[in-house]
This record gives structure tokens, sequence and C-alpha cells, in this order.
């Protein structure tokens, strides 16, 4: 009785496994080469940024018969922006969204020192978030209160202490600057972090330099 399970089960596999071809098949022919499957289920409709087909043709032979549109399937250029763009030139001096454009010289420090926060004082949302990106990225050199080294700044000496007489009346400004762009022996983070998130730190070690 197991022998015969066994062969009707292997019979049942071969008989879908020729059914699946046989569907696979009847899929090419005609005007369709069955080099793709249902296309038009993965070609986006919307227009692409970054894939642009100029040719109003393109596709034609998806749509057959049932052609509601004057262009193709993979037509996905914009015919009413210039060149058929589907990316617009920006308004001139607009800023992209996420970007704060920071044109001060490296070695420009006492401009840098009048740049003002983008953030309101007194924000401690900005304050929470600075703490948390600083013992990330800071306190390793600076250590957790910015006056006492952390392990690598004992080992690298010259890590100076925010409450200084040199460091704890700098601007945020001027800190944010360093951060960027570095200063002495301490290189630029700008690589690591963000515009946005090099403020929150700044704001967070004006904190620390007032202990």
């Amino acid at each position: 009785m197991r022998d015969i399970h066994m062969n009707l089960l292997k019979s049942f596999k071969t008989a879908l496994v020729l059914a699946l071809g046989v569907a696979m098949v009847s899929c090419a022919g005609g005007d369709n080469p069955g080099l793709e499957f249902a296309p038009n289920m993965y070609h986006s409709v919307a227009y692409e940024p970054l894939k642009q087909i100029t040719d109003t043709s393109a596709g034609d032979w998806v749509q057959m018969d049932q052609k509601k549109s004057n262009y193709g399937e993979y037509y996905s250029s914009n015919p009413v922006n210039p060149n058929g763009m589907n990316m617009r030139t920006p308004p001139e001096n607009t800023i992209a969204r996420g970007k704060m454009p920071y044109r001060v010289n490296k070695d420009d420090l006492d401009s840098a020192a009048n740049v003002m926060s983008p953030f309101a004082e007194g924000d401690d949302a900005v304050l929470k978030d600075g703490k948390v990106l600083y013992e990330k990225f800071c306190d390793h050199c600076h250590g957790k209160d910015g006056i006492t080294p952390g392990k690598v700044g004992e080992v690298f000496l010259g890590v100076p202490a925010y409450n200084s007489a040199a460091i704890k009346d700098k601007p945020e400004g001027h800190v944010f600057h360093v951060i960027s762009h570095g200063k002495g022996r301490m290189e630029s983070h700008a690589s690591q972090l963000s515009v946005v998130e090099r403020w929150k730190i700044a704001r967070y070690v004006q904190k620390l330099q007032k202990q």
C-alpha cells in the first residue's frame, strides 16, 4: 500500500511540473516574446526620477490591442516638463529638506562664533538628544562631565576641560564649528554626524561649560 501511495505522489509531482511548464510556455508567442511575465505589475506608473525612458513607443507590445494611452507601457518621461524631465531644477536659493547649509571657512573661528543655533533656547528635547549623541561620540575623549578626560583622552593628552578659562566662554557657534572642522588634535566629525546632530551636541557642551 505504501508503494502505491509513493507512486501516486510521484505522478502528482510530475503532472504538476508539466502543468507549470505548459502554463509558462503559453505566456510566450505572438507579440509577447515571453521575456517578462506580467510586466505591468512591476513597472511603475509614477514618474521615476532615476529611470527616464523618452521613447514614447517603449512597451507598446505589453498593451497589445488594449492600448488606452498614446504612450507605451515603459515610457516614463513627463511631457509637461522641459526636455521631458521627471525632476525640475529647484528654485534659486531654496534648501533641500533636512539640509542646513554651513559655509564658514575652516579657519574662520571668529565668524563661526557669531553663527546662531537653529534651535530655540531652553529646548529640553534638544539638550536630551545632545546628551545621548555626546555620550556616543565625545565622552571617550572629553569625559562624561567634559572636565575629566575619558579613556582615550587620558592616553592622548591635550584634551581641554570645558570649564577651563580658555573654553568655558566659547559660544555655541564656536563649538559647532570645531565639531564640524576639527581643531588641534581633534579631527572633523562632519562625516559621522549630521548638521542637526552637531548642533545638538554643541547645545549639550554649552551645559557642560557652565559646571
